[in-house]
């Protein structure tokens, strides 16, 4: 029986087989394309040039257009889409290799001197793309000089990852709220939510990454006063979403790396003191407010971390970044794959898509979705963002392997 892209979704993150295999581009902004590779695609493809719109300007990363999705057998969508669709949304702008765009018109790009910069509402700068870059990297930490606990939902402002809205952005709860319903009745695709709820990662965007590494090892006491004051924002900010959205969405998303190259950034003792118990309480109120699947965005080598975070109430693990030390497909499909989806996993964007032939891509793409379907809780999406220099080739023939069949 053939599933609607919907019902093809829920059915592998319930651990069930699966017309085909279920299919993620764009449906949360882990899993998208640079701005700058995507008008290549669409011409590649043989598509009508269509506006360019840099919904993550942080990360250059397009909106995709429905044609392409259309074209690639795509099964999710994020919430943000049914969003800022008017014109007087977006504003134009240039991308850095010099292709005309629009960027959401609530943020606040101004060029410097040999750079663009992105400002506050306090005009404080807070992120910049130098020349001959082609993303932002965050330039101010607001707890770098020294903290103040009682001010951490103001820093939030002063931050770069949690004060750059993408779309929806800036809208009151009714109308955010309104804006859902309508746009569950307009795609039959998997609706992913992101929420956030960061928390080992607004440590590093406040303190920066090696500062709150030292908080957390030489002061716990206080770590502990900061994440629970996070937790309370947090949870405040969870139950007015999922109050206003969570009969629109089918996912929603949190965020956490956690992960490097070489393993866990922390022990798993050090994760069970600081991080557990507060997923815990997310995620666990998140599916007591609504039906929805918790996934987390969670970069990097955690094999250590899965039971805790499987204990924690976790339903699915994004990107599953295969390349990375103790990530084995094969071994964490047997280990763990009754308990937890694995949404990504499905192509390597370090080595594989950007430099490998279409034959290796095929083989890579049929070896893995192989190791990864059976069973269900598998969703199919490549590990991360297609970046700027991937050729459109080889992106087609990646998904074009899945959709074959292979």
């Amino acid at each position: 029986m053939t599933m609607t892209s919907r019902e093809r979704v829920l059915a592998a993150l319930n651990h069930n087989e699966t017309d085909r295999v279920p299919v993620d581009f764009s449906g949360h902004r882990s899993s998208g394309i640079a701005a700058i590779a995507y008008p290549k695609l669409r011409e590649y493809l043989g598509l009508p040039p269509r506006p360019i719109r840099v919904y993550d300007v942080i990360q250059q990363l397009a909106i995709v257009d429905e044609d392409v999705l259309d074209r690639f057998g795509v099964d999710t969508i994020e919430l943000g889409r049914g969003f800022a669709q008017e014109d007087e949304s977006w504003t134009p702008w240039t991308l850095p290799d010099g292709t005309a765009c629009f960027v959401p018109a609530w943020t606040r790009l101004q060029r410097e001197e040999r750079r663009w910069v992105i400002q506050s509402e306090n005009g404080r700068i807070l992120a910049h793309m130098p020349d001959g870059a082609i993303y932002f990297e965050q330039t101010y930490f607001p707890f770098l000089e020294g903290d103040d606990l009682d001010a951490v939902s103001e820093a939030l402002q002063e931050s770069m990852w949690t004060a750059v809205a993408s779309p929806p952005g800036p809208m009151d709860s009714q109308a955010f709220a309104e804006g859902a319903k309508q746009f569950r009745t307009q795609t039959d695709r998997a609706i992913i939510g992101l929420f956030g709820g960061n928390l080992f990662e607004i440590g590093q965007f406040f303190y920066r990454n090696d500062l709150f590494m030292m908080l957390l090892a030489a002061e716990p006491q206080r770590a502990h006063r900061f994440l629970d004051k996070l937790v309370e924002i947090h949870m405040a900010n969870l139950e007015q979403f999922l109050r206003s959205v969570g009969e629109s969405i089918d996912i929603i998303l949190f965020g956490d790396d956690l992960g490097m190259q070489t393993g866990p950034m922390m022990s798993p003792k050090m994760y069970c003191e600081f991080f557990k118990p507060r997923h815990t309480l997310l995620w666990n109120r998140a599916k007591e407010l609504a039906d929805v699947k918790v996934m987390l965005h969670c970069c990097g080598g955690v094999r250590e971390l899965l039971p805790h975070l499987i204990e924690a109430g976790l339903d699915a693990i994004n990107p599953v970044q295969i390349s990375c030390a103790g990530m084995d497909a094969a071994e964490l499909k047997a280990k763990f794959g009754r308990d937890l989806t694995f949404w990504g996993g499905g192509c390597d964007t370090r080595d594989i898509l950007p430099n490998g032939t279409p034959e290796q891509i095929q083989e890579h793409v049929k070896q893995q979705v192989e190791i990864l379907q059976p069973g269900g809780g598998f969703v199919f999406q490549q590990v991360h963002n297609i970046l700027a220099n991937v050729s459109s080739k080889n992106i087609v023939t990646m998904f074009d392997a899945v959709n074959d069949g292979l």
